[in-house]
């Protein structure tokens, strides 16, 4: 017997953390990071961190440039030098790509459309990611309450 598995077409999670007040820094995009499911509480693989914060700095970086800042800033920072094999740095970038965040234009990647962060946010994941997802399980909603009106008036019968 054949399993199917269940393959989203999109999917993004969302935490709420305390204000940002007095955060910054590395901490600061970690918490972001934590924030848009891109690192999971308690993780200590966070080599996202670095690569998003790396990004954030320098524009227009190829895969190689962005591992060596990255091995630079963790070694700097003394954190364990996790995750930095070539193939992750480029898996972790390809989320970023998945989530709107960067983008990659010829070698080089870059945030998107070279916008703020707040503009990705509002054009990129808010308006069009997240809105997609919402209406599709508002969809999901609909049909399940629909299935169970047909039931009920199967059941009257």
């Amino acid at each position: 017997m054949k399993v199917h598995k269940e393959i989203p077409l999109a999917e993004m999670t969302l935490r709420r953390y305390e204000k940002p007040y007095k955060l910054s820094g590395r901490p600061l995009i970690k918490k972001l990071c934590l924030s848009i499911g891109l690192l999971q509480p308690g993780d200590s693989r966070d080599v996202i961190v670095d690569i998003f914060h790396t990004i954030l700095k320098n524009s227009n970086l190829n895969s190689k440039e962005i591992e060596e800042k990255v091995i630079s800033t963790r070694k700097k920072a003394k954190l364990p030098l996790l995750g930095i094999a070539s193939s992750n740095i480029r898996r972790q970038l390809k989320r970023l790509k998945d989530l709107h965040l960067i983008e990659r234009t010829g070698n080089s990647y870059r945030l998107n459309e070279n916008s703020t962060l707040p503009e990705i946010f509002d054009e990129k994941i808010e308006a069009i990611y997240l809105k997609s997802i919402q209406n599709r399980v508002k969809e999901y909603f609909e049909a399940v309450h629909k299935e169970l009106k047909q039931q009920d008036s199967t059941n009257q019968k």
